[in-house]
């Protein structure tokens, strides 16, 4: 899987949790959508965990500074299983 392949199942989650349509891209950042809170960014987590059957640690979701770092982070996670 690449992180295209990962960024596009992102957008079918991202589709489900906001209200409103984010369109994604590696640069974009939770600064970016207004919506995007704590309680979305939870949300968010739990979805994509479930979606690609991964678990972050503590933090590690929070260090990521956009939507290619969290791919890239999500990719990590899978070859790593």
């Amino acid at each position: 899987m690449t992180q295209v392949e990962v960024i596009s199942r992102l957008q079918t989650i991202f589709d489900q949790v906001f209200l409103e349509p984010v369109a994604l891209s590696p640069q974009l950042s939770a600064d970016d959508v207004d919506e995007w809170d704590s309680l979305m960014q939870i949300s968010l987590v739990l979805a994509v965990e479930k979606s690609f059957q991964v678990r972050f640690r503590v933090g590690e979701v929070e260090g990521t500074r956009n939507i290619g770092e969290f791919a890239d982070l999500i990719l990590c996670r899978l070859n790593s299983n």
